[in-house]
């Protein structure tokens, strides 16, 4: 493990030791380390990442708008290929939060994703995208080879 020095200003780490009060970290590292691996996702979704991808589109819509969750339902079963599970809730008797876990190749999901966030009626639509890398591939006794990833570091 590397270790470095950082000095900030007491207003500085004033705020920053009430963030980790406030999230619970144990320590000054285990905040650093999050923050850090936080800001390199963030560079990471600048860049669209190549190959696959998981990712979390999530997204708050009036329900009652004109055909907009039959549309919403549509679109995810054109996109059943890359749709692994979606959860529903209702915030109010007007509008309604989904959450869309996605996977595969990263430019369909960003696709995906980007076509769902531009009905109209959608609202705060946020997509965080993990780019993936394989682990391994494996040939199994039933004729076929499948992949296996993980998330890229």
């Amino acid at each position: 493990m590397d270790r470095f020095t950082i000095s900030l200003d007491e207003e500085l780490a004033r705020q920053f030791d009430q963030l980790i009060a406030d999230r619970g970290y144990r320590n000054r590292s285990e905040a650093v380390r999050d923050l850090i691996r936080a800001a390199i996702g963030s560079e990471r979704q600048r860049h669209a990442p190549q190959g696959h991808c998981v990712a979390n589109l999530s997204y708050v819509y009036k329900h009652h708008e004109r055909d907009l969750a039959e549309r919403l339902m549509h679109l995810q079963h054109e996109h059943h290929d890359l749709t692994v599970a979606s959860l529903h809730s209702h915030i109010d008797h007007e509008n309604c939060i989904e959450s869309v876990i996605l996977k595969g190749p990263a430019d369909q999901v960003q696709r995906f994703a980007n076509a769902l966030m531009a009905e109209s009626g959608v609202r705060h639509g946020q997509l965080n995208v993990v780019a993936l890398e394989v682990a391994d591939a494996h040939a199994h006794g039933h004729g076929h080879a499948h992949m296996h990833y993980r998330p890229a570091t």
